[in-house]
């Protein structure tokens, strides 16, 4: 019988590529995980794996494998879901990941709702860029997540991960009419490799130019602060920009960053996420949307 630890290691293989990254995904040794893969392999009793030298690709079969994977994986969390929902309310430990905006305006009030209606809940919460969410996600490391999608930029949630929207917000331009009149101006977006970064790049690609960035900074407040001092322009969402500083004049576009509430595809139906869900929806009402 096929062991679903080690088809737990065979997906991420798949997605992460190497079996370095596996290793540090789920915090074991390479060795750890070639030898799981293995034992893997002589239970399907076909070859999963084709090595030359250090690089390691999936055969047929193991790519065939990785698809009846995530729907047995998806099948426990269902099940691990339903005997937490037959042992009562919520309780114990909730990972929660957000990303900054979110952390910072959703996250107090959702959580002050949650702990009210659920004292046995002990939500810890974490900073992440929606871009890594899918892989916290998937190795454990968080229960839920919000996450949020940008126009120009795809969703980076995965077929292990199941989303469902919490609300839509505008974006802002600082300083100018609009992206094409910006083209000449220095830019500031955020990190390269975050979903912020990437929609501010391709938006102005859209618009026909490559923008000549000047400032990284991922905190909007910082954004919107060197923005008044004259470093640049740049695109901000509403929840950033509600008490813009002195000076700073914000034009809206029609482009939105949309919030979505992200868990392990199964596991919906487990009380705590479903206490989550509740409790950010609850405080999206009380929202300057």
């Amino acid at each position: 019988m096929l062991d679903p630890r080690k088809l737990h290691l065979l997906r991420e293989l798949a997605r992460r590529g190497t079996i370095a990254a596996v290793a540090e995904a789920v915090t074991f040794t390479p060795s750890a995980v070639s030898q799981q893969l293995s034992a893997l392999e002589r239970e399907a009793g076909v070859p999963l794996l084709e090595r030359t030298g250090r690089t390691v690709t999936l055969t047929p079969a193991g790519q065939l494998l990785v698809e009846h994977a995530q729907a047995v994986l998806e099948q426990l969390e269902r099940a691990s879901a339903a005997l937490a929902a037959a042992r009562g309310g919520p309780s114990g430990p909730l990972r929660i990941g957000a990303f900054p905006t979110a952390a910072r305006v959703l996250l107090p009030p959702a959580l002050a709702g949650l702990t009210g209606a659920h004292p046995g809940l002990e939500p810890m919460v974490a900073e992440i860029d929606p871009a890594h969410v899918s892989a916290a996600l998937r190795a454990g490391e968080l229960d839920v997540a919000l996450v949020h999608e940008y126009d120009f930029v795809p969703p980076v949630t995965d077929a292990s991960i199941e989303t469902e929207p919490m609300f839509s917000e505008p974006m802002y331009l600082t300083d100018r009419p609009s992206i094409a009149a910006a083209r000449d101006e220095a830019w500031i977006t955020n990190k390269p490799g975050t979903l912020c970064h990437t929609m501010a790049i391709r938006a102005c690609q859209a618009a026909g130019f490559e923008p000549v960035v000047r400032h990284h900074l991922d905190d909007f407040d910082t954004v919107l602060a060197f923005a008044a001092a004259g470093q640049g322009v740049a695109l901000v969402p509403h929840l950033a920009a509600t008490s813009p500083p002195p000076g700073v004049r914000l034009t809206r576009l029609p482009l939105s960053r949309r919030t979505l509430a992200a868990f392990r595809r199964g596991n919906g139906g487990h009380p705590a996420i479903v206490a989550a869900v509740t409790a950010f929806r609850s405080a999206v009402t009380h929202l300057p949307l």
